[in-house]
C-alpha cells in the first residue's frame, strides 16, 4: 500500500540502516514527481511573484499550457503570488514551495461571476456557487495541491456577496484529489469547499482561518487526516450532503484521524500566538471550531469513522440530520477536549426540512462514541442527544467517557423543560440552559452507556443525567457528582429502564416511568 506522503512503503528494511531508508525517500519523491513529468513554473509564463503585480493571467497560462500537455506540474517558488480566480485542469498538480504565498486579491473583478444554480435556495450561498473561488475545479480528476507554501484568503469574504470571492478552494464533481503540506490563513467563507468529489486525500494541512475550514459535501471516499483547523468563528471539519448538485447524494465512506481543531483568535494559530483576546469572537455559546456532521442534510452520512482527534477550547462533537437525511453507522473513539464552549457531545434529528417538497424527515440511528475525555466543559449544556415527536434518535452506545463540567448549576435551572424546536436550526444553545449538567437525553429509542462518568468542579445543583422519552435504557458502569440531597437521574415517560454495576449504588430496573421520578433520592457514595 502507498505511503500517503512520499509514495510506496518500503517492507522489510534495516531501520539501522540509513542507506535503506534514503532510498525508500528516493523512491517515495519518483512516485511523486516522476523524471518524465512536465514542469510549469508560474514565473517562465510571466508571474512576476512580488506581491504588487496582478499574476491571475500568468498562473492560468501555466495551468492551461500544463492541461493542453496532458498535466504535469505547475509550480510556485519562493514569492507572493497575487490573483483572482484561477481554474484548474486535469492531471495537474499544483506545488507551493516553501516560501511561496498565494494572495487572493482584493479585486472584486478578478474573480468569477457565482454562476447560476437553480437549487440555491436548499443551501447557504457559499454551499451553491463555486467559480467565485481563489482555487476552483469543476468535472476534473487526478488533481493534486500540495507543497510546503501557504494560500492567504487575504481579499476573500467571509459573507454572502456575488460580486467577491469567497472560498479559497472550491472543487465539484471530481474524483482522485490530493490536497496535502499546505497552510491556508483567513479563506473567507471557506478553506476547502468539496462537493461531489470522490476519493479525496486532504493530509497534513493546516488551516487558520475566519470561517469554516474544511468542508466535505456529498463526497464519497474521503481521508482527512493530520490536520490542524483553527476556526472561531465557525466549524472546522464539517461534513454535509446539501442539494447543491441538484440531487440527494450521501456523504460516505469517510476517515477523520489525528486532527485538531480549535477556536483561538483568528491568525494566532499559525503564527504560534494562541491567542483568546478578541472581544468579538462567539466564545460563549457562538459557533466555533469543532467537528461536525451536518447541518445541510438533504443526503445522509453513512459509514463514518472519526479517532484519535483533539478539541480545544471549541465546540465538540456534532451529528445532524435536519433536512431528510439518514445518519448511520457513525464512530467516533479517542476524543480530547478542553474548555468546550458547548456541549460535548451534540446528537440531533429535526425537521428544518430545507429539501425539495415532500422530502420526509430522516433517520439518525446506529452511532457509536467511546474512549472521550472532557474537561473544562460549559456548566451551561449538558451533552446533548435529542430527537423529536415521533422521530426519535435510535441505537446510541457511548463508552469510557469522562466529563468534567465547570458545574454551578441551580435548583430552578433543574426544573427548566427545553423547547422542542423541531424545525430550528441545530445548535446546542437552542434549548438555552439544559434541566441536568451531564446528559440530556430526549426522544431517544435504545441507549446504551458503559463506563461513563460526569462530574462539576463546583458544586452543580441539577441531576447528572435526564431522560425524557426514552425507550430501552442500558446504563453500566455510570456514575455522576451530585449536590447534596439531590438524584442522580430525572426520569419522565422512560420504558425499560436499567441502571446497574455502578459503585457505590443499588441496582435499578423500571419497566415504566410516566411522572417525572427523581432517582436516587438521597444514597451513599457520590455526594459531594
Amino acid at each position: 500500500m502507498g505511503n500517503r506522503r512520499t509514495g510506496p512503503t518500503v517492507l522489510h528494511y534495516d531501520r539501522n540502516s540509513m542507506r535503506t531508508t534514503f532510498i525508500a525517500w528516493l523512491a517515495g519523491w519518483a512516485l511523486a514527481f516522476p523524471a518524465g513529468a512536465a514542469v510549469f513554473d508560474v514565473r517562465a509564463y510571466g508571474a512576476k511573484g512580488d506581491g504588487r503585480a496582478l499574476d491571475t493571467a500568468a498562473i492560468q497560462r501555466a495551468i492551461d499550457a500544463a492541461g493542453a500537455a496532458g498535466g504535469g506540474r505547475v509550480e510556485f517558488p519562493a514569492g507572493t503570488y497575487l490573483s483572482g480566480s484561477i481554474h484548474l485542469a486535469s492531471h495537474l498538480t499544483l506545488y507551493f514551495d516553501s516560501g511561496a504565498t498565494l494572495v487572493a486579491t482584493g479585486q472584486a473583478s478578478a474573480y468569477e461571476p457565482a454562476e447560476p444554480n437553480q437549487w440555491s435556495r436548499f443551501q447557504d450561498f457559499g454551499h451553491s456557487h463555486f467559480h467565485n473561488s481563489l482555487i476552483w475545479g469543476e468535472g476534473l480528476e487526478d488533481v493534486s495541491i500540495l507543497g510546503p507554501g501557504v494560500i492567504w484568503g487575504k481579499g476573500l469574504t467571509r459573507e454572502a456577496n456575488p460580486g467577491v470571492g469567497n472560498k479559497a478552494i472550491a472543487l465539484k464533481l471530481c474524483r482522485n484529489v490530493i490536497v496535502r503540506d499546505i497552510s491556508i490563513l483567513m479563506a473567507g467563507h471557506f478553506g476547502i469547499l468539496a462537493t461531489g468529489v470522490d476519493n479525496l486525500t486532504i493530509d497534513n494541512v493546516k488551516i487558520d482561518t475566519n470561517r469554516d475550514g474544511i468542508d466535505i459535501d456529498s463526497c464519497r471516499h474521503v481521508r482527512i487526516a493530520n490536520a490542524s483547523v483553527n476556526s472561531p468563528w465557525d466549524d472546522a471539519i464539517v461534513l454535509k450532503a446539501t442539494y447543491a448538485l441538484g440531487f440527494f447524494r450521501d456523504t460516505e465512506n469517510v476517515t477523520i484521524a489525528n486532527c485538531e481543531v480549535s477556536g483561538y483568535d483568528r491568525g494566532t494559530f499559525l503564527s504560534g500566538r494562541y491567542e483568546r483576546n478578541d472581544p468579538d469572537a462567539p466564545d460563549h455559546g457562538g459557533v466555533t471550531g469543532r467537528i461536525k456532521l451536518g447541518t445541510e442534510s438533504s443526503g445522509g452520512f453513512k459509514n463514518i469513522a472519526i479517532s484519535n482527534c483533539v478539541f480545544e477550547r471549541s465546540r465538540g462533537l456534532a451529528l445532524e440530520s435536519e433536512d431528510g437525511g439518514v445518519l448511520e453507522d457513525v464512530v467516533a473513539t479517542n476524543l480530547t477536549m478542553r474548555d468546550i464552549v458547548s456541549s460535548p457531545i451534540f446528537i440531533r434529528l429535526g425537521s428544518r426540512m430545507r429539501s425539495p417538497e415532500g422530502t420526509p424527515v430522516g433517520q439518525l440511528r446506529r452511532v457509536t462514541i467511546s474512549n472521550v475525555t472532557v474537561s473544562g466543559a460549559d456548566a451551561r449544556y449538558a451533552a446533548i442527544v435529542s430527537g423529536i415527536p415521533g422521530h426519535p434518535v435510535e441505537d446510541v452506545r457511548l463508552s469510557n467517557i469522562r466529563i468534567t463540567y465547570r458545574g454551578g448549576g441551580t435548583l430552578e435551572q433543574a426544573g427548566l423543560e427545553p423547547p422542542e424546536k423541531e424545525s430550528a436550526y441545530p445548535d446546542p444553545n437552542m434549548f438555552g440552559v439544559t434541566p441536568s449538567y451531564g446528559f440530556y437525553l430526549r426522544h431517544v429509542k435504545g441507549i446504551a452507556m458503559d463506563g461513563v462518568r460526569v462530574e462539576t468542579a463546583k458544586e452543580d445543583a441539577r441531576p447528572a443525567f435526564w431522560l425524557f422519552d426514552v425507550a430501552g435504557a442500558d446504563l453500566r458502569d455510570v456514575t455522576g457528582s451530585r449536590a447534596a440531597g439531590a438524584g442522580i437521574f430525572a426520569l419522565r415517560e422512560v420504558t425499560d429502564f436499567w441502571f446497574h454495576a455502578s459503585p457505590g449504588l443499588d441496582d435499578i430496573r423500571l419497566d415504566k416511568v410516566v411522572e417525572k421520578t427523581v432517582l436516587p433520592a438521597a444514597l451513599p457514595g457520590l455526594s459531594r
